[in-house]
């Protein structure tokens, strides 16, 4: 990997960075905003809320941006977008303008994301390289969420505006490095492939409405929900009604005939519901009925971070020997372990007691997040890769969504009373979600054990045990491509 494709990672790592240590500090600065701006509680839910929507929302779209229109472009242009709007959240006066901030910021994070993904998917050759490549992103991603929850609780004790600004600065300096850093490349062909404008209308408001049900699922009547997400289910529909028929859909409909990609999408949707939802209630925990600080917080769960040096230090290894497949696999079982270990919760739980469990989940964030990137954008066109980041990342942001809509809802349905004791059997039954919800990811991963053994037993086949050469270069030496070059 030459110089020039190390400047280009690290540009596109900052990114990823950016995007999860802006989500982490808004978490922790909430209290301190509701104070300032005087909001109620559902203004405040939907400042976390606007961002999920916008994200989750135009994720696809934005992928499918980047495959027409230009990966470098649509990533500077939207990290342009992604800065001017981090900075009106800072200047806001308002709840409601606060909210439209963070709305327009989730969507520029749904273009720019995709858009990095498939800068590196796209211009590393498909095997080690990229894996490696993808790991290291991943390791970022991971870091970023991990070190913002600690730098939001030290920003926010200084002033919450900071949440905001900070973010500013770091984009500010990631956009120049982009303009450097990143070459430029040719316009897309877009020959025969319009921009399918009703596949895109439908597909995004299915996505937002579906969000948008879930996300409201325990704040409004089971009926009005009911009817929310079925008139989503009807709009998904129609999408594919519409792409079956479109000369140039925004999704070819034969790309989920990738049995990688489906298990990819659904293990990382249900891996994600699990990861927020138990952060949640933690956090509800530790600051609720322990009363501990914010920022006390912030510290206690910052080993889950742990996550930021293995996956690019061990993970690849693990991978190496023995294949994705396995790897997503362990992980999510010792996300199911790090889990059952919180069941017997308590009132008097020291520190001490919650470690092995918060360790054993940055162990397992770790194996799954980026082997899960790799499997999900493994042997699928150059054309349809940011197609397929956005479904990735589509995913993982409405098991965020379900994840916190599902304990909350059996956290409400659980508690009965305000003393500690009844706040304690709320917090203990919600946490058999996240629970669930890593062992049903398990058992969807599990059907990718039996193909990783079948290309293992070709591998052998054809070449002595070694791994199959992916580049399509002569003699198996991997030929210098895109930023690999």
């Amino acid at each position: 990997m030459t110089g020039r494709a190390w400047g280009v990672l690290l540009v596109l790592c900052g990114a990823i960075f950016l995007e999860g240590i802006d989500v982490a500090m808004l978490n922790v600065a909430l209290p301190a905003i509701r104070e300032d701006l005087d909001l109620s509680t559902g203004t405040l839910q939907w400042v976390m809320s606007a961002y999920v929507l916008g994200y989750g929302g135009f994720m696809l779209l934005g992928g499918r941006a980047a495959d027409l229109f230009g990966r470098r472009r649509m990533f500077v242009l939207w990290l342009v977008v992604f800065l001017l709007f981090s900075g009106l959240g800072g200047l806001a006066t308002e709840g409601w303008m606060l909210i439209v901030a963070r709305f327009v910021t989730g969507i520029a994070a749904a273009f720019m994301t995709p858009a990095g993904l498939s800068i590196i998917t796209t211009g590393f050759p498909e095997g080690p390289q990229r894996d490696k490549a993808l790991l290291v992103y991943a390791g970022t991603a991971a870091g970023g969420f991990s070190i913002g929850l600690v730098v939001g609780g030290l920003l926010s004790a200084i002033d919450w505006r900071w949440v905001f600004f900070a973010p500013v600065i770091l984009s500010l300096g990631i956009l120049l490095a982009a303009l450097a850093l990143i070459p430029a490349s040719p316009s897309p062909d877009r020959t025969g492939q319009g921009v399918d404008l009703a596949g895109a209308v439908t597909v995004t408001a299915g996505i937002l409405l579906l969000v948008f049900g879930v996300e409201r699922a325990t704040h409004v009547p089971a009926v009005r929900t009911v009817g929310t997400v079925g008139a989503a289910l009807l709009l998904f529909l129609a999408f594919v009604v519409i792409e079956r028929s479109s000369s140039s859909p925004l999704v070819r409909l034969g790309i989920f005939r990738s049995g990688s990609l489906v298990r990819a999408n659904a293990a990382g949707l249900l891996f994600a519901a699990g990861f927020f939802g138990f952060q949640f209630i933690a956090v509800l925990y530790l600051q609720e009925l322990r009363g501990w600080s914010s920022l006390q917080t912030s510290f206690a769960l910052i080993v889950i971070g742990v996550d930021a040096v293995l996956s690019p230090l061990l993970t690849p290894k693990l991978v190496a020997r023995f294949g994705n497949a396995r790897v997503i696999f362990g992980g999510l079982l010792v996300a199911s372990l790090s889990y059952a270990l919180f069941l017997p919760l308590a009132a008097d739980w020291t520190y001490a007691a919650m470690f092995p469990g918060l360790l054993l989940l940055g162990v397992a964030f770790s194996l799954v997040y980026g082997p899960l990137t790799i499997v999900a954008t493994d042997g699928i066109a150059e054309e349809e890769q940011g197609v397929a980041g956005g479904l990735l990342y589509t995913s993982f942001q409405f098991g965020a969504a379900l994840g916190l809509s599902a304990v909350t809802a059996v956290t409400i349905g659980a508690t009965d009373g305000t003393s500690p004791a009844a706040l304690l059997d709320g917090y203990r039954a919600a946490l058999v979600v996240p629970l669930a919800a890593a062992l049903i990811a398990a058992a969807v991963s599990a059907f990718g054990l039996r193909t990783g053994r079948a290309r293992a037993g070709s591998a052998l086949v054809g070449g002595h045990g070694a791994e199959p050469d992916r580049s399509g270069a002569p003699g198996g030496v991997e030929q210098p491509a895109g930023l690999g070059s």
